[in-house]
């Protein structure tokens, strides 16, 4: 659905050049070629016991009113009615029929409060951990988890985000990390020109690929530095594209599931999103859009929600049937919430104050519910927490220390704000 409605705030783009400056940062110990990840077996998925995220972003942000902390029969509440889930005593709104039978795998935290209006301010600190400052630029989630979490020797890029017209370009997002992390767009389809030509034999690239890392490693004896180091990790990370490159064709998956996930861009990122994961992607961040809803709030909630609901759920239900959500820490999340007064074009405006976020897998325990908002929603009542706490739970649900750093050039750089923790109570 196009919402023509919204705010209209404009995203923040990293420029090319700040990109480029990231290079030296994030070369590793490269040489010619990457060793065994240049080799087919080291391409192998990833173990049963590997961990893994995926994060569902809401964006323009979504209602908490809508969605997970109904306030029926009130002020505030809207038209929705509230529905009991598989968690006794839970109840989420109707808009999520499916989702509710599943509740029990599943984790809301009703009472945050980032004192953020802003949209791009607020998905930074959603996203990042931390406020965005002129000072420090720090790396997306999605960067932390591929450094943390990835393989050492794997050459799949460990940070995923799937979006419409994703064809593989590299995203500014992984700040001191270098872009070894930084995020790759990828659509439903394999990224662009990672097929090799028809002309070329597998004999003749294998041998144009024997020689250029011979004479990598002559250069690299030499005249070594960190910006060849990382032009040579890009050439063998593509080269583990190109041979892995149906993974991210959604179309090899069986019909049933396509039409079980949804025919529809947000059915085929979540179904793309699960074919990522089990075949060796670290993170992966699929988003629905547009929840801006100034005006006509409840329409478009009826529909949005509605379609968040299938895909949500069949992706659930396919991780725990695979085994796979004890590993796999999933997080539903926005910039914000919506305001509980109604406007008077019956939308919903910003709303940083209290609001909720969905959380399931890794340590997460599943039927958990941590906070509470008052009665019409305009205030947390209990348990107040913010961008900060959730992100040291993010880390600690994955089995990370998020009081842990890391070492950037012989600098230690915490993880995560030292002045919060995580959110202990969520954990089994």
């Amino acid at each position: 659905m196009n919402c023509s409605y919204s705010c209209g705030s404009s995203e923040h783009v990293i420029a090319r050049r700040r990109f480029l400056g990231t290079l030296a940062g994030g070369a590793g110990a490269v040489v010619g070629g990457l060793g065994a990840m240049a080799q087919p077996a080291a391409a192998a998925q990833l173990a049963k016991d590997q961990k893994r995220v995926l994060v569902v972003y809401m964006s323009g942000g979504l209602s908490q009113l809508e969605s997970w902390d109904p306030k029926p029969k009130t002020d505030t509440g809207g038209p929705f009615r509230a529905i009991p889930t598989s968690v006794t005593g839970l109840h989420v709104s109707e808009l999520l029929p499916q989702t509710a039978k599943l509740m029990h795998h599943l984790a809301l935290v009703r009472s945050i409060n980032t004192k953020e209006n802003d949209h791009g301010k607020g998905r930074y600190k959603m996203t990042h951990g931390r406020s965005k400052t002129p000072a420090t630029e720090y790396p997306h989630f999605g960067a932390v988890a591929a450094k943390a979490l990835s393989p050492e020797k794997s050459g799949l890029p460990g940070h995923i985000k799937i979006s419409n017209g994703g064809g593989g370009g590299r995203g500014g997002d992984s700040a001191y990390l270098g872009p070894k992390y930084a995020s790759i767009s990828v659509g439903g389809k394999p990224p662009q020109n990672s097929a090799r030509p028809a002309s070329i034999s597998e004999q003749q690239d294998a041998a144009r690929n024997a020689l250029r890392r011979k004479f990598n490693d002559r250069f690299a004896s030499r005249r070594r530095t960190a910006e060849t180091d990382v032009y040579t990790y890009n050439y063998e990370q593509a080269i583990q594209l190109m041979q892995k490159r149906d993974i991210f064709d959604v179309t090899k998956e069986p019909a049933k599931d396509q039409e079980r996930y949804g025919k529809y861009d947000f059915g085929r990122h979540c179904l793309l999103a699960r074919r990522l994961l089990e075949n060796g992607i670290t993170f992966a961040q699929v988003s629905h859009s547009n929840y801006d809803t100034h005006n006509e709030n409840f329409n478009f909630h009826l529909e949005q929600v509605g379609e968040f609901d299938r895909s949500f759920a069949a992706l659930i239900s396919d991780l725990v049937d695979r085994d796979m959500l004890k590993t796999t820490l999933v997080v539903v999340m926005s910039e914000f919430g919506r305001t509980p007064r109604i406007n008077k074009n019956y939308g919903r405006d910003h709303w940083g104050t209290a609001w909720s976020i969905c959380l399931a897998g890794g340590k997460i325990a599943g039927g958990a519910v941590i906070g509470k908002t008052n009665k019409n929603g305009t205030a947390v009542a209990d348990r107040q927490v913010d961008h900060r706490h959730l992100f040291h739970t993010y880390l600690s649900a994955v089995g990370l220390d998020s009081s842990g750093h890391f070492d950037i050039d012989g600098r230690p750089i915490l993880m995560a704000d030292p002045e919060a923790e995580p959110i202990k109570e969520l954990f089994t």
